[in-house]
């Protein structure tokens, strides 16, 4: 009695404690403090949450005012210590109170989650080990009646089964819990709905690894433990088999590392920590890979009912269609997650898309903008042994890359850059997974999709990364097409102007125009090729380069009515009007190109294009060259562009020290350097260099620092 006043105080909802607690101080012969504890918990509820009591605790009061007999050694029971498993429960503290409150307001409560979550576990903890109805050794739907009546104590009664099972689920006054329901999920179905309605007092608690389907059902889903709980549980095991283990800083990295490879599902945590003494922790994460083989077997004396991790995640898999299978094994391929429309192309896979979804084969996560669905790395890894075909599967999921960087190549330049930034920062585990096959298996597809990236490279920070790329791709594929090698080359060149080195990029530029000036079917390509041309002689190249380059660029653009060209010539022209000394003319074509990039919804243009104007009225101390900065600003956030945010702000540091504000230049220099280091992007010989003073991003800022130099416009 005593630990049960300590438990309704510590967690005041569960009803079940409440129910215990009367029991208990029922049966010490205190029928009215038992009837106290009744009206306290209803208080509780009433005042609390603004609900009753459930029927369970509603009978129990009525029998003890009945002085009903059966409570001195049936009805309402609490569990033994045997009924317990043998060790600790660890990181689902939080589940376990709301399977308390759910069931306490609904009828039927479904708890749900992928092989190895805990279901199981989870159920045993809240009803007892001797309340929950094991139905995994049920093949038979013709025995599931008999099943669930044994399991309750109803095979005594003469007669139908289903008879003396309603009987004594009358009498019972406990929830019925009926665990692994997913095999026979429609009979248990039917089951349940009947059972609710012929014992109106009853509720029901199932685990599966899909809903029952029944109207008014309420679930519990059940997925990887919280990183903290996973490290913890992890470690509790450990000590289990290696008593003096002390866990240091560095085991508790790997540790976590350790627990995210394994999905921080419950089955699989508590066998690696038996792995654990003979491998240790880093040997066992190198070997999972081979996960199935290396976990081994389930300790006798758990709650789950298979021998392996590899039978439980084969369970699920018994249990699905042909379609269902077919497409569960395709999926295995997607890092990290993919979009819906990667696995659904059709009604006939939508339906076992949904299917997977329902069946936890699949997981889903729709709390954003967006759905995403990703499968855990165990099931994963399952798909992935039993595919007949695991080259053809991987090499489907390259295509499935190329086609979404092929879609997407256009829309980084148009009026879908941001959501299209958006998009693929989701796929860079599978724009890295299609690229390393394709570097392997297609190297003319891998130059093709790298060439493709480039904005996405640069605008997200990922500058050493894609020039690593490019150049294995370059390397791989020196026979491909003359216009995918330009384009290639071109990449290669944008990101090298942006990590700084600016001489690598003109010449390869150079080569790039060399090479396509008298291809005439490559026309659109060498408009490009002259617009970077110009581009990447600021600052400090040669301004007659930047203004024929920029010219000859916008013509052919207008010419093939190029919309984003056309605006982004403009501003190359601009600038370059400006490195020439016509200053006047070139902030005219410059805003020029804010107008025509704002007319066709190219944010990202109309962004630099501001940025290089507040650059030429930075020094003059023009009061447009703020906010100008902050517009570009807010474009680049919006665009999802890195690289340039960190432009506009070193710019607008400059703003600041000019304006006298020395402190707050100061500041926002060292903040901005800080995430150009993390990031691998170098200011250096860039179009910021110009208008900065020697030393600005190196050295100490000296105060009231004035610029002695013209400013560049980019």
């Amino acid at each position: 009695m005593a630990e049960l006043e300590r438990l309704v105080h510590a967690e005041p909802y569960r009803e079940r404690r409440w129910q215990l607690l009367a029991l208990s101080l029922y049966r010490s012969g205190r029928q009215a403090d038992a009837l106290n504890a009744v009206r306290r918990v209803r208080a509780v509820l009433a005042e609390e949450l603004g609900v009753e009591p459930g029927p369970e605790l509603r009978q129990l009061e009525g029998r003890i005012l009945l002085q009903d007999p059966t409570l001195a050694s049936a009805g309402v029971t609490a569990p033994t210590p045997g009924d317990r498993p043998l060790s600790s429960f660890i990181g689902r503290d939080a589940d376990l109170a709301l399977l308390g409150r759910l069931v306490g307001m609904h009828r039927l409560v479904s708890i749900v989650g992928p092989a190895g979550s805990g279901k199981t576990r989870i159920a045993v903890e809240w009803a007892g080990r001797g309340a929950v109805v094991r139905l995994a050794d049920v093949a038979d739907p013709a025995h599931l009646v008999s099943a669930i009546a044994a399991a309750v104590d109803a095979t005594g009664v003469a007669g139908d089964p289903y008879e003396a099972l309603v009987k004594r689920l009358r009498l019972h006054g406990e929830p019925l819990v009926l665990d692994n329901c997913e095999h026979l999920a429609s009979d248990i179905a039917r089951l349940v709905v009947d059972l609710l309605d012929r014992v109106p007092s009853l509720r029901v608690v199932a685990t599966s690894r899909s809903p029952l389907g029944v109207d008014a059902e309420h679930c519990l889903p059940l997925g990887p433990l919280a990183a903290e709980d996973a490290v913890a549980l992890l470690a509790d095991r450990i000590r289990a088999l290696r008593p003096g283990w002390v866990e240091q800083d560095a085991d508790r990295r790997d540790l976590s590392r350790l627990a995210d490879a394994l999905d921080r599902l419950p089955l699989a945590l508590e066998l690696a920590a038996a792995r654990v003494r003979t491998f240790g922790v880093r040997g066992l994460i190198e070997l999972l890979d081979d996960r199935f083989s290396v976990l081994g077997r389930i300790p006798h004396g758990t709650t789950n009912p298979h021998a392996t991790l590899q039978e439980a995640v084969a369970w699920s898999f018994d249990l699905l269609s042909g379609d269902e299978r077919d497409l569960a094994v395709r999926l295995w391929p997607y890092e990290g997650g993919f979009p819906m429309e990667a696995a659904s192309s059709t009604a006939a896979r939508l339906d076992a898309f949904v299917a997977l979804v329902d069946q936890s084969v699949v997981t889903a996560d729709t709390g954003g903008s967006t759905a995403r669905y990703r499968m855990l790395e165990t099931i994963r890894a399952y798909c992935r042994s039993v595919d007949p075909d695991p080259t053809a599967t991987r090499a489907a999921h390259a295509v499935w890359v190329r086609e979404l960087v092929a879609r997407a190549e256009g829309d980084l330049q148009g009026v879908r850059s941001a959501s299209t930034m958006a998009a693929l920062r989701l796929e860079l585990p599978n724009l890295r997974a299609g690229l390393a096959h394709d570097l392997a298996h297609a190297p003319v597809e891998a130059l093709r999709t790298s060439a493709r990236l480039m904005w996405f490279w640069i605008r997200s920070g990922l500058l050493d990364e894609g020039n690593r790329v490019l150049a294995k791709a370059m390397a791989a594929a020196p026979y491909a097409p003359l216009g995918d090698v330009v384009r290639a080359q071109v990449s290669s060149a944008g990101l090298f102007y942006f990590t700084g080195e600016v001489t690598t990029a003109r010449r390869m530029l150079s080569e790039a125009f060399l090479a396509v000036r008298s291809e005439p079917g490559h026309r659109s390509l060498l408009a490009e090729v002259r617009y970077y041309q110009a581009l990447v002689q600021l600052p400090g190249g040669d301004p007659e380069v930047a203004l024929t380059a920029s010219a000859e660029a916008h013509a052919i653009a207008t010419e093939t009515q190029t919309s984003w060209l056309i605006a982004a010539t403009s501003m190359a022209s601009g600038a370059a009007l400006v490195m020439a000394g016509r200053i006047a003319d070139g902030r005219r074509r410059l805003r020029d190109a804010v107008r025509l990039a704002d007319a066709s919804g190219l944010v990202w243009t109309a962004a630099l294009s501001e940025l290089m104007l507040a650059q030429t009225l930075v020094d003059a101390g023009d009061g447009e060259a703020l906010p100008l900065l902050r517009t570009s600003l807010r474009r680049f956030l919006t665009e999802g562009d890195l690289s340039n945010q960190l432009a506009v702000l070193h710019n607008g540091a400059l703003a600041l020290d000019v304006a006298g504000d020395a402190a707050g230049a100061a500041l926002l220099r060292d903040v901005v350097h800080f995430h150009q280091a993390r990031s691998g992007i170098r200011p250096a010989e860039t179009y910021l260099q110009s208008v900065m003073p020697h030393g600005w991003y190196e050295g100490p800022l000296p105060h009231s620092r004035r610029l002695s130099t013209t400013p560049s416009p980019s």
